[in-house]
């Protein structure tokens, strides 16, 4: 069998795809608006958060629906370079824009990381995703250059898992795992996992619901259902815009533990209208280089913010003019950046 029959690549779940931009749209009001309400109580958008935990359970269902039954012919060497060419030029170039942003931001204040030598080194960790949480004014976040990027760091663990482990044990050895690794989301905050401090917790988060995504293709709980891409939209943003209490101890496991796999399971089995599919689609294709290339941006305003204290008109106009602003780079991205490095890795790794 030639490798082109090997790695073909199967059919998308149009709407999964099309859930995963409205998450990654989310991730980035979210990251605006956590500068403008410190208190994360009084955010309408307060778990937006969440979002990583979903994009976490989405990507095991996809990666188990997309190399369980073709990774033993592939081989592991092949599976890491279709990752690293899937997720790695984005992971390059938001280095590329965080650097950028450091060195020329017009708002900014003198940071406390002004050493040429230093600088180099954040620029080459985050190159590489070498966690380096060595930036106080950044919170000690684990890539200061790229904030988003210490997901990926664990979403590469997680591939590296799969690959070596993951895939070739049963389905009931992979619940247990799951059931473990439920328990372990209550060893510290789900907000956590991007600075030094909360590293593990971020473990923790891809634990359950990289395996969660992966029980749900393998037990194939894929719910049949007529809600369609709006409606699943609606149940996202619920989980999102939850209210923080006294009970967020109990209500966020379980969004973590329940609720974003049942999504994912009706996200799957659910029907597309047509009018929604390029909707879908775009959202979809737009996702990644959402996630990967807005932080930049979300420094900028947060000094900014700091330095000026805008207004809530001024504020608000920032912040969808922002998004709508970064939704269109990321589509260049994507066309003119993204699809075409990957289509070239592709063809020379054929």
């Amino acid at each position: 069998m030639r490798k082109a029959d090997i790695i073909k690549t199967k059919p998308h779940f149009q709407i999964l795809d099309g859930l995963r931009g409205i998450a990654a749209l989310v991730i980035v009001v979210f990251h605006f608006m956590e500068w403008i309400f410190p208190d994360a109580s009084e955010n309408p958008i307060g778990h937006g958060f969440l979002a990583v935990d979903f994009f976490f359970c989405l990507s095991g269902f996809v990666i188990s629906y997309a190399y369980d039954n073709r990774i033993k012919k592939m081989g592991n060497l092949e599976f890491f370079k279709r990752r690293l060419i899937r997720l790695h030029p984005l992971v390059i170039l938001g280095s590329v824009l965080g650097l950028l942003a450091f060195l020329f931001d017009p708002f900014a204040t003198d940071s406390v990381i002004n050493e040429p030598g230093k600088v180099v080194l954040l620029f080459f960790s985050s190159l590489f995703l070498i966690p380096f949480p060595i930036m106080e004014d950044r919170y000690f976040n684990l890539f200061g250059l790229n904030a988003p990027a210490w997901s990926l760091f664990w979403e590469y663990i997680a591939n590296v898992f799969y690959a070596l482990i993951l895939f070739r044990i049963s389905r009931q050895c992979i619940l247990l795992l799951a059931l473990i690794a439920a328990a372990c989301l209550g060893y510290g905050n789900l907000m956590g996992g991007w600075n030094g401090e909360t590293f593990w917790h971020g473990g923790a988060r891809i634990f359950y619901s990289f395996l969660s995504g992966l029980l749900i293709h393998r037990y194939n709980w894929i719910i049949q259902n007529r809600l369609g891409f709006a409606g699943l939209v609606v149940l996202l943003f619920l989980a999102f815009i939850m209210p923080h209490s006294s009970w967020n101890w109990l209500t966020e496991p379980f969004v973590v533990i329940i609720y974003l796999p049942l999504l994912v399971s009706l996200g799957a089995g659910a029907m597309l209208s047509p009018r929604f599919k390029s909707v879908c689609v775009f959202s979809g294709k737009i996702s990644y280089p959402l996630y990967m290339t807005h932080y930049a941006v979300i420094w900028m305003f947060a000094n900014y913010y700091t330095n000026n204290n805008p207004g809530t008109v001024e504020s608000a106009f920032i912040v969808i003019t922002g998004t709508i602003l970064l939704v269109g780079f990321a589509y260049l991205v994507m066309k003119f950046y993204d699809i075409p490095i990957r289509r070239y890795l592709s063809r020379v790794n054929a």
